[in-house]
């Protein structure tokens, strides 16, 4: 019986403010079988430090969060609700 781990990124969203969701899927496996699966989730807003953060998450950030997309999103937040 061999068991391991293995953590993957399974979904990515952006939303229409530049808010990035992304799903981390950790999997259990025994001989090949999953017989476990949990789930972390995660958001991170424009401009925010990326440490940490899984290698293809980055990238869809980096391609998201023009300088234009972080001044509206900074914007957003300064108004009063």
């Amino acid at each position: 019986m061999s068991l391991t781990k293995t953590t993957v990124v399974d979904q990515i969203t952006v939303q229409e403010n530049g808010t990035i969701l992304y799903r981390e899927a950790t999997r259990i496996m025994e001989d090949g079988n999953q017989i476990s699966q949990t789930y972390h989730r995660t958001s991170l807003t424009p401009a925010q430090d990326l440490t940490g953060v899984p290698a293809n998450v980055v990238a869809i950030c980096n391609l998201t969060w023009t300088a234009e997309c972080i001044a509206a999103y900074q914007a957003a937040q300064a108004t009063p609700a």
